[in-house]
């Protein structure tokens, strides 16, 4: 890892307690600054979305969305490359996402290698 990704905030939006500090965890194991939020609207709220590189969001959360939550950052020009991951998702759930910008939708369980690719892939393009 180089100097410039330790600046590079990594946001994870789960309604899930354990997979949100799984991947937390997984994250700052290879030094990769992450912070959790539980919903949709704790990370609009926390005004994070203009330091955060890279966002790892489920799709199906109380509230606000996942897919409702990329809507209203792309609506704000906020361009966070985004990851999703789901237990609940389909084929039109997945173009929906791809279309509006995400950079990987990934099916619950996924593999935490395939995820750590796919961050750092988004943050070296990181263009938003």
């Amino acid at each position: 890892m180089d100097a410039q990704e330790k600046n590079k905030l990594i946001a994870i939006v789960d309604d899930d307690d354990l997979m949100r500090n799984a991947l937390q965890g997984l994250l700052k194991a290879v030094g990769l600054p992450a912070r959790a939020f539980a919903s949709a609207e704790e990370f609009l709220q926390s005004g994070q979305q203009h330091q955060t590189a890279c966002l790892i969001a489920d799709i199906r959360m109380p509230g606000m969305s996942g897919l409702e939550l990329q809507v209203k950052l792309n609506a704000e020009r906020c361009r966070i490359p985004t990851i999703f991951i789901t237990a609940h998702g389909d084929t039109k759930m997945r173009l929906q996402a791809m279309r509006a910008g995400a950079v990987e939708f990934l099916a619950k369980p996924f593999d935490d290698e395939v995820l750590l690719q796919n961050v750092r892939a988004a943050l070296e393009n990181g263009a938003r």
